[in-house]
């Protein structure tokens, strides 16, 4: 796989992701809650879990590719910030639209 195709994947990974803890009412997308709805901290929680199974799959495909590059704190700010814009879209369907139950 070249590596833009490799950053494509990454990013649709990181998208969907960002995205699943406010889609679902399951943990991870698999496990039932005994609570309806998922607690805001939950959610957050599996965000956090989300960031770091993103990032893996970039360390994947960033070792396959070459040497990895050694990493600052700097990066990971910057993609802890680009990981909740791209949960925008799930935290806004979720908590900002109005839903008929």
């Amino acid at each position: 796989m070249s590596q833009t195709a490799s950053v494509w994947v990454v990013l649709v990974v990181a998208l969907v992701a960002a995205n699943l803890p406010f889609l679902n009412e399951r943990l991870f997308g698999v496990v039932p809650l005994s609570t309806r709805p998922k607690p805001l901290a939950i959610r957050f929680g599996e965000l956090v879990v989300m960031y770091f199974i993103a990032g893996g799959v970039g360390l994947l495909f960033e070792r396959r590719a070459g040497q990895i590059a050694p990493q600052g704190w700097e990066f990971y700010a910057v993609t802890g910030a680009l990981f909740i814009v791209l949960a925008f879209p799930g935290f806004t369907w979720r908590y900002l639209m109005k839903h008929r139950h």
